[in-house]
This record gives C-alpha cells, sequence and structure tokens, in this order.
C-alpha cells in the first residue's frame, strides 16, 4: 500500500500518525488592503522507524530543511503585478524528506496565473476552501501539538504534492503568479510574505524582495512600514525598491506602499481604530515629485566646516568630498558661503555667492588644511550673521570634536546661537567619530529644525552627506502644519513637524478620537507666502485598519521621550509615559530592560517600580558624558527611534521573552505568554485545555484569538475584557453562551 502523506492523513483520519512541519516556503500572498501573514508550509512524514519510532522522541521542527536562498522578484506595470520567486531548499537529515505543500490564502483573495515549478518541472496545485483548510490546520494542531498553523485560521490554502527530497540533497521551488492591484485614493500597497520564524530550521542564508514599478500616473510617495528598503528612483513614473538580508529570521511580511497622483504634492492617509480602547492612530504620507530646475524655490546654503587638526587624514578628504557635491549640485537660483573653522574662522568669500561661483569655492576648499583647535561658537554666529530672512537657509554644520577654542561652554554657544539665528534657518549637523558633543548637536538641531546624523567610525562621510543632500536639496513647503478637519488629532510625531523636500517624503503619525473623513490640509511657506494643499476624499478607519500603526506611533513617542530627557532632564510624567508605553507596545530600549526582568511588570505596583528604576537609570545617563562612544550610541539609537518609519521590533535576545501579535505583546512569564493587557491583580482567567474540543469551538467563536494561540500551548490572551488561558491540564467545560461565544 502506498504511504499517505501527513496532509492527506490530517485531512482522512480523525487521528492521524504525527507528522513535521518543516518550514516555511515563502510564497504567493494576495495583496489585500490588510496585513495578512500567509506563508507556505511543507508538511513532511517522518521517516519510517524499524520497528517503531521511540515513543520519547517526538519529531521537533529544528530537523526540518534549510534555506539555501529565497529570492522573490516583483514587476508592477501600471498596477499588474507579476511575482516570481525563486527558492533554493537542502535536507541536512539522513533521511528522505517528503510530504504535501501547503499555501494559506487570506479571505477575499483571487489569484490569477498560478504556477508552481520544482527543479523546473510543473506540478499541480489544488485550492481549498477556508473551510476545508480550517479543518486541516485544526487537525494538525490536535497531531502535532503544535498551534503555529493557527494563525492562518480564515484563509483558504493552495494545496500541492511536494517531490521528495533526498539526504544531503537540494530542490529549487519556483513561484510565479499574476494579481492586479486596486488604488485605494491614489496609495497602492504590496504585501509579500516573509514571516517564517515559526516554521524555519535553521536562518535563512540569503533573502531578497526586488519590486520594480512603472506607473501611467506621476509616483509620489514609497514606503515601507515593515523593512527599510533601498530606493531607486529614475523619474516620477518609475522606482525600484530593494530589500536584503543574509542570515536572518523574518519575522514580519514584506509590505511596500506607493502613492500615484497628479496633484503638485500628494497625501495619503493610514489608519487603524481599536474599537475597544476607542483610540485611534493614523499615518499621513506627503510626497512632492521629483525636483525640476522650474520648480525648485531658490535657497541659500551654508556649509560650516571643521578643519582642525583632528581632522587630518581621510576625514579631511571626504569632508572636502561632500562639501564638492553639495556645491556642484545647487540650483541655479541658489546662493551660498563657506565658513571654515579652526581656532579662528575663514569664509570663501564675503557674503552669499551666486551658484555659479561653485567651481571657485570648491578650488578653494581643496586647499585647506587641518590645523589647530575648535572654534564653534565663532564659525556657528558667522555663518548666521550672513542669512537673509527672506530665503529659505539650509546651515550645514560638520564637525569631529568638542569646542576648544573661544566659548566652550555648550549651554554659551546655544544661546549664542539662538539668539542669533532667524527663523527660516534649517540646521543639520554632522557629528563624525566619536568624540563630538552629542548634546549640543542635538541641541542645536532640536532648537532650529533640523537633523543630527552621526557618522561613525570607518563609515563614508562624504556618501552619507552627499545621500542627505540629495534629499534636502530642494525645499517645496516650510513651516508645515497639519489639519484633518473635524478629526479631533494630537500627538503627531516627529514634532515639530519637518520642511517637505522635493523627491523625498514625509511621514507623520499621530492619534485621532473618532474616525470618519478626514479632509487634509497642509499649509505652509512657499517663496516667502503662505500656502495651502487639501485633499477632501480622505477618511479615517472607525475599526481596524493597519494594526502596526500604533506600535509605530508608540516608537516614535518614546524616542520623542527619550530625547526631552537627554536634553532637558527628566519629568516623572515622561518616564511613566515611556515605561506604559514600553510594555503595552513591547518597546524595548535601553532604559526599559525591565519589560524582560521585572516579573510584576503587568500590574500598576510593578510598572511604578519600574518607572522608579527607570529614573535611576535617567539620572544615570544624564551624568554620564556628552562624547564618546556611547554617548553617541544613546544618541543615535533615540534619533532612530523618534524619525522611525519602521516599528520598533524586539531584539534577538528580546524576542526570547516579547512577542508581537498584531497590535497586542504578549511576554513570556512562568513559561506562558501573556497579553500585556492582562493584569494578574485585577483581572482572572477563563481556561481552557489546549487542543481540546472547546479549544477548537472558542476558536471558532472567537477568532481574533487565533493569531494568539498559535504562540504556543501555554498562552493569555485577552479580548473584549476577557481573559482567556490556554493551558495543558483538564479544564471544567466551557460556557461559551455565557462567555459571549
Amino acid at each position: 500500500m502506498p504511504r499517505l502523506s501527513a496532509l492527506q492523513r490530517a485531512i482522512s483520519s480523525p487521528r492521524p500518525l504525527v507528522p513535521l512541519i518543516l518550514l516555511a516556503i515563502l510564497a504567493l500572498q494576495a495583496l489585500t488592503p490588510s496585513l495578512a501573514r500567509a506563508d507556505g508550509v511543507i508538511i513532511v512524514d517522518p521517516p519510517m522507524c524499524d520497528p517503531a519510532c521511540p515513543p520519547d522522541q517526538p519529531w521537533l521542527i529544528a530537523d526540518g530543511l534549510q534555506v539555501r536562498y529565497h529570492r522573490v522578484d516583483v514587476t508592477i506595470a501600471d498596477q499588474v503585478l507579476t511575482t516570481k520567486i525563486d527558492q533554493v531548499f537542502h535536507n541536512p537529515n539522513d533521511w528522505v524528506a517528503e510530504g504535501t505543500y501547503i499555501f494559506p490564502i487570506p479571505e477575499g483573495a483571487t489569484v490569477a496565473d498560478f504556477a508552481m515549478y520544482v527543479d523546473g518541472q510543473k506540478i499541480e496545485a489544488t485550492i481549498r476552501t477556508a473551510e476545508e483548510a480550517r479543518a486541516i490546520y485544526d487537525e494538525i494542531v490536535r497531531t502535532l501539538r503544535d498551534p503555529a498553523l493557527l494563525e492562518y485560521v480564515g484563509q483558504g490554502a493552495i494545496q500541492a504534492s511536494v517531490f521528495p527530497i533526498p539526504p544531503g540533497e537540494d530542490r529549487q521551488i519556483e513561484i510565479e503568479y499574476q494579481q492586479v492591484l486596486t488604488a485605494e485614493s491614489g496609495l497602492v500597497r504590496y504585501v509579500y510574505p516573509l514571516n517564517t520564524e515559526k516554521f524555519s530550521a535553521t536562518p535563512l542564508e540569503q533573502v531578497s524582495v526586488r519590486v520594480a514599478v512603472e506607473s501611467k500616473a506621476p509616483v509620489r510617495a514609497v514606503y515601507s512600514p515593515t523593512h527599510r528598503v533601498a530606493l531607486d528612483r529614475a523619474d516620477d513614473f518609475h522606482f525600484v525598491a530593494g530589500y536584503e538580508e543574509s542570515q536572518v529570521l523574518p519575522t514580519t511580511d514584506f509590505e511596500l506602499i506607493y502613492t500615484v497622483s497628479e496633484e503638485q504634492i500628494s497625501a495619503n492617509l493610514l489608519s487603524y481604530y481599536d474599537t475597544t480602547t476607542q483610540e485611534g492612530y493614523f499615518l499621513l504620507l506627503a510626497a512632492p515629485g521629483l525636483a525640476t530646475s522650474t520648480t525648485a524655490i531658490a535657497k541659500d546654503v551654508l556649509v560650516v566646516l571643521d578643519t582642525s587638526g583632528s581632522m587630518e587624514g581621510e576625514k579631511i578628504v571626504q569632508a572636502k568630498a561632500a562639501l564638492s557635491y553639495i556645491l556642484g549640485h545647487l540650483n541655479p537660483d541658489d546662493r551660498f558661503n563657506v565658513i571654515e573653522f579652526s581656532t579662528g574662522a575663514r569664509q570663501f568669500a564675503d557674503g552669499l555667492q551666486p551658484a555659479g561661483a561653485a567651481p571657485e569655492a570648491i578650488a578653494w576648499t581643496e586647499r585647506l588644511q587641518a590645523t589647530g583647535g575648535i572654534d564653534i561658537n565663532l564659525a556657528l554666529l558667522e555663518g548666521m550673521a550672513m542669512v537673509e530672512t527672506d530665503r529659505p537657509t539650509i546651515v550645514v554644520f560638520l564637525t569631529d570634536g568638542l569646542p576648544s577654542e573661544g566659548v566652550t561652554d555648550p549651554s554659551g554657544i546655544l544661546t549664542n546661537v539662538g539668539a542669533s539665528t532667524p527663523d527660516n534657518v534649517r540646521l543639520f549637523a554632522f557629528g563624525v567619530g566619536d568624540d563630538v558633543d552629542t548634546y549640543l548637536l542635538d541641541s542645536l538641531v532640536t532648537n532650529h529644525s533640523g537633523a543630527s546624523t552621526y557618522v561613525r567610525p570607518g563609515e563614508p562621510l562624504d556618501e552619507i552627506v552627499s545621500g542627505f543632500w540629495g534629499k534636502v536639496s530642494a525645499p517645496v513647503l516650510t513651516d508645515l502644519s497639519l489639519d484633518l478637519g473635524g478629526a479631533q488629532i494630537e500627538e503627531l510625531y516627529p514634532t515639530p513637524l519637518p520642511d517637505l523636500f522635493a523627491g523625498s517624503q514625509i511621514v507623520i503619525t499621530g492619534r485621532y478620537r473618532a474616525g470618519g473623513p478626514a479632509p487634509v490640509t497642509l499649509t505652509g511657506t512657499v517663496n516667502g507666502a503662505q500656502q495651502s494643499f487639501t485633499y477632501a476624499d480622505l477618511t479615517l478607519s472607525t475599526a481596524g485598519g493597519d494594526d502596526y500603526l500604533p506600535r509605530l506611533w508608540a516608537t516614535r513617542k518614546i524616542g520623542y521621550l527619550l530625547n526631552q530627557i537627554r536634553l532637558n532632564g527628566e519629568q516623572p510624567e515622561w518616564v511613566d509615559a515611556i515605561v506604559d508605553l514600553s510594555v503595552r507596545f513591547g518597546i524595548v530600549t535601553p532604559y526599559t530592560s525591565y519589560l524582560i526582568t521585572e516579573d510584576d511588570i503587568l500590574t500598576q505596583d510593578g510598572r511604578e517600580a519600574a518607572a522608579t528604576q527607570a529614573s535611576a537609570d535617567f539620572d544615570e545617563a544624564a551624568a554620564a558624558p556628552a562624547s564618546g562612544g556611547a554617548a553617541v550610541d544613546r544618541a543615535a539609537g533615540q534619533g532612530a527611534l523618534q524619525n522611525a518609519e519602521v516599528a520598533s521590533e524586539p531584539t534577538d535576545h528580546a524576542a526570547e521573552v516579547v512577542r508581537i501579535v498584531g497590535t497586542r505583546t504578549f511576554i513570556r512569564q512562568n513559561d506562558i505568554w501573556t497579553d500585556t493587557t492582562f493584569d494578574p491583580s485585577t483581572m482572572t482567567t477563563v481556561k481552557v485545555q489546549f487542543a481540546s474540543d472547546d479549544y477548537f469551538a472558542l476558536l471558532s467563536a472567537n477568532p481574533d484569538l487565533a493569531d494568539a494561540f498559535a504562540l504556543g500551548e501555554k498562552v493569555i490572551a485577552v479580548i473584549d475584557g476577557v481573559a482567556y488561558e490556554v493551558a495543558a491540564e483538564v479544564q471544567a467545560p466551557l460556557d461559551l453562551a455565557g462567555l459571549g461565544g
């Protein structure tokens, strides 16, 4: 009699032999407005044991296959999508791996022209309804005692037989599919599944996603809320976005969002509303087109360059290259000057010069030598004295050391610069190396609506500065303000709102109280005159939506509060807010390790104790030097949180005890994955035995529990104010009607 696959037995037998779920084939995902996880899975039969498999040696996920590489190549032409997937799996075991491939499809999805190949040979696939797939998932959970597949509840599936993989051999799997993407208010969304953590035996040796887009309408914003992507934009109608990593276990799906619009400046809203807490979170994407000679606003540029003795060598060479790049990419109507400083300060010319003088300034720069001390106060004051208030002015300040000449007290420098700097100045600071005053640099840019960048030893200063200049060289709208009609919005980050530059984009997060129509009005200054842009057809969600938005907002708020404490001193309400946000959203920072270590962090008393400990940590950090490697690490880290475009994820160490499930955070305490909204001092749990009939009946009545229960055999999850606890022991029968199920 031929052997049946584990999946076939799961479908046909009420109690099949125990199969082994090995790992995810990162395959196709239908592209719906919500971010749904949907990995393909190979369910592999265990090897035959002679005479029988020892009962004390269960099959483990860690016994599975290895992924050599996983490459995804996506083309989107006028919203028609073609995705090509190329993977190689390796069987490191001494037995043949064979079984069935199953790919869960999100609810409501449609797939066109699906094709799957194994080592070049096309194989057949069967579409399963959501009900058929649910029966398969439930039976696997019962037999394998592994609830990981529950995250796919509510989705249909594609099923296919997988060719056997002999010991030590590889199998190449290729998948190709097409689908038409829809644009909602000019916003196009692409999602590809990369969440393989629950199934992959080892980290993927290499994973990459490349998305090439061709659009008839001009593309404005390009944004990934899940991964840091490299972006290449040839013009307003084409772009390529890429993500690549090695030796990684992906924990989130890849999502790419882009907007199309004929407007001079586009604006789009993403939102999420929690009906239980009645809290809303939104993200605004705003972007103009690429800069042209006719759209660029005339501006003034002042480069304040440190030429002290510590800049000798590679740093001064790269600094000159960076300055040459900036001067060589001025717009025709721009004006500029260069102030180089060490013990004193010297200017390229008296006053602002036309862009046509850039070649002469570059030649002057090449003759500069690195020598002397550092008089930051004098250099910045000389630069600010040239500012004329009728044009946007960008000051690029580059230094590698601490002030050693003239006024050396950071507070004195801040006072002097603040008193002499007009409101139209945007100051951008580059700290080169670790011997910089992070308090001084970050305070300067905070006070003057700019940003700081820290260039660590060995990093290419010239490349970093040229990349920065490509984003800010063409201001479009300055002194920005945002209005969403009647929607009550609050706590916007970043704060203050940044300027808008051609070819770039701004990502603003905030909270709102009630959803519904939300006409967006962006107001700012253009060539010295106020101008407004209104977008009337935008709305905020009244239930659900993009579930990553609460954590992204919380990430930015924590970064903002940490930075405020570092620069302005501690306030108790700031510390309390950091503790509450950290626990609720699972955001671990160097100051919030208590999220992992405190046993009673879920109670109010525990959080108050954690806040007290955090205050001590802040006091210790405040007493630490403002310069040095640790200070630069702290400044760069907090700056990254404050301006994050991707929500903070638990580090490798934290991931052992912190898991993110949609908008909820779970902490592993006493071997139980516990919802951080569960307060053991005030709440009791409704217990249900893992993999029992009541367990599956509860999931059927409350599908929102499935993602949480997929964490393991011991879970406490809170839904609609009720705490459900999955336990190994036999429990009393559940009264689902009494629970509202």
